[in-house]
C-alpha cells in the first residue's frame, strides 16, 4: 500500500512541469477567444484545438527532453551556441512579453473576483496581487507552485465539466466539429487561438521547470519523463474544448456576441440561474489567478537567466525579477482598468519578433545530437517539428499583418 502511495505521489511530482504549463497557457484572453470562437461559430471550430494541442505537445516534450539532457538552462545552452546577446534578446523580449500580458491576467482575475463577491475590481486585483507576490516569500517555491497550480487546474476541471453538464450540448454535433472546416469570418479568431494554444513561450519554460522539478524533488530522470508533460497539454485541450462546446451550445444558438469571457458567466444567469454563473466565474478565476502567478514566473525567470543571475526560484535575483512582473501588471490594470492598445500592440510586436527565434533555437539544440546524445529528436519528431515551424512563421506573419493594420 505504501509503495502505491509513494510511486503515485512521485508520478503527480513527475507531471507537475506539464500541470504548470497548462495552468499558465489558459490564461483569460485564452478563454476569451474559445468563448467567442463557440458563440460565433459553435461547433465547428473544435478541430482546431487537436491541431494547436498536437503542435503543443511536440515542442513541450522537446523543451523536457533537453532539459533533461543537459546539465544547464536552455538560455545557456543558447548562449554558449550563438552568443550572449541572442539570449538576453530573448530573455528580455519574453519579460516584455509577460510584463505586457500580466495587465490582462490581473484584471481577469480583479473582475471575475469583483462579479462574484460584489467586491470593487480594484481591490480584489490588488488583494490577489499581494497574495501572489507573497508566495514568492515561501522557501521552497517550486514546490508550492506546483501544488498551487494543480489546485487551480483542478478547480477549472470542476467548473467547466459541471458548467458542460449544465449546457447539455449536442453530442452528434460535437462529433462533427472535429472535422476540418474553415467558417467565412473566422480566419482571425483561429490565428489568434492556434498562437495562444500553440505557445512558444511556455514550451520553452517547460525545460526549466524540468530542470527545477528534478533538482527539488530528487526524481530519476525516467519520472521526469518527456511523456509526462502531455498529461497537462491533454488537460489543456480538455478545458479549451469544454469551454468552446459550452460557448456553442447556450451562447450561439441565442446569437449572445461576447467581448470577454466574464460575459459568458453573465449570459448564464437568466439561463440557469446564479449558480450556474458562479460556477463559471469560479473557473474564469482560478484561469487568470493561475496565469497571474505563472506568467509572472516565466517573465521573471527568464530575464534573471539572461543576465546571468541564474534560473532556480531559490534565487533572490529570480524571486526579484518575478515580482516586477507581478508590479507591473497590478499598475497597469489599476490605471486603465483594462489592457491599453499601446501594451497589445508592444506584446504583438515583440511576440511577432521573438516566437520565430525560439521556436528554430528549441528546434536546432533538440535535434543536435552532440548536445542532446540519444535524446535527439527522432525522425517523426523532426518531420513534426519543422512543419511547427513553418506554422510558427505562419502565425509571425499574421501577427505582422494585423499590427499594420492597426
Amino acid at each position: 500500500m505504501n509503495n502505491k502511495i509513494g510511486r503515485m505521489r512521485s508520478w503527480l511530482h513527475a507531471i507537475g512541469p506539464g500541470i504548470i504549463t497548462a495552468a499558465l497557457v489558459f490564461g483569460p484572453s485564452k478563454m476569451t477567444i474559445t468563448s467567442q470562437l463557440g458563440a460565433d461559430y459553435g461547433y465547428a471550430l473544435l478541430w482546431i484545438v487537436i491541431v494547436a494541442i498536437f503542435f503543443m505537445i511536440t515542442y513541450t516534450t522537446m523543451a523536457a527532453r533537453i532539459g533533461l539532457a543537459t546539465q544547464q538552462s536552455l538560455l545557456s545552452t543558447i548562449k554558449q551556441r550563438w552568443g550572449k546577446a541572442i539570449a538576453i534578446t530573448i530573455g528580455g523580449c519574453i519579460f516584455l512579453v509577460t510584463a505586457s500580458f500580466q495587465a490582462g491576467n490581473a484584471a481577469g482575475t480583479g473582475i471575475s473576483l469583483s462579479e462574484l463577491t460584489g467586491v470593487s475590481p480594484r481591490i480584489t486585483i490588488v488583494l490577489f496581487s499581494l497574495l501572489a507576490a507573497g508566495l514568492l516569500f515561501f522557501r521552497s517555491f517550486y514546490k508550492l507552485l506546483e501544488t498551487f497550480m494543480t489546485a487551480m487546474v483542478i478547480v477549472m476541471l470542476l467548473a467547466f465539466v459541471a458548467t458542460l453538464f449544465l449546457a447539455t450540448p449536442e453530442w452528434r454535433a460535437v462529433s462533427i466539429g472535429f472535422r476540418p472546416s474553415l467558417p467565412k469570418g473566422s480566419e482571425v479568431l483561429v490565428i489568434a487561438f492556434i498562437a495562444s494554444c500553440f505557445s512558444i513561450v511556455g514550451a520553452f519554460y517547460q525545460s526549466y521547470l524540468v530542470q527545477e522539478n528534478r533538482r527539488v524533488s530528487h526524481l530519476a530522470d525516467q519520472l521526469v519523463a518527456k511523456d509526462k508533460s502531455i498529461a497537462g497539454m491533454l488537460i489543456l485541450g480538455f478545458m479549451s474544448m469544454a469551454v468552446m462546446v459550452c460557448s456553442a451550445s447556450i451562447l450561439h444558438p441565442a446569437g449572445i456576441a461576447i467581448q470577454t469571457a466574464s460575459d459568458m458567466g453573465s449570459a448564464l444567469e437568466p439561463l440557469f440561474g446564479q449558480r450556474a454563473a458562479a460556477i463559471f466565474l469560479i473557473g474564469l478565476f482560478a484561469a487568470s489567478f493561475s496565469s497571474l502567478v505563472g506568467n509572472a514566473t516565466v517573465g521573471g525567470t527568464l530575464l534573471a537567466d539572461a543576465l546571468g543571475y541564474g534560473h532556480h526560484f531559490s534565487s533572490r535575483a529570480v524571486r526579484i525579477c518575478i515580482a516586477l512582473v507581478m508590479l507591473a501588471g497590478v499598475i497597469v490594470s489599476i490605471l486603465f482598468g483594462r489592457v491599453p492598445l499601446q501594451l497589445i500592440v508592444l506584446a504583438q510586436g515583440v511576440t511577432v519578433f521573438i516566437v520565430p527565434i525560439i521556436g528554430v533555437a528549441m528546434f536546432l539544440i533538440a535535434r543536435d545530437k552532440r548536445i542532446m546524445g540519444n535524446s535527439a529528436n527522432s525522425l517523426f519528431t523532426n518531420f513534426w517539428g519543422a512543419l511547427g515551424l513553418l506554422l510558427i512563421i505562419f502565425l509571425a506573419v499574421a501577427g505582422l499583418r494585423s499590427l499594420i493594420l492597426l
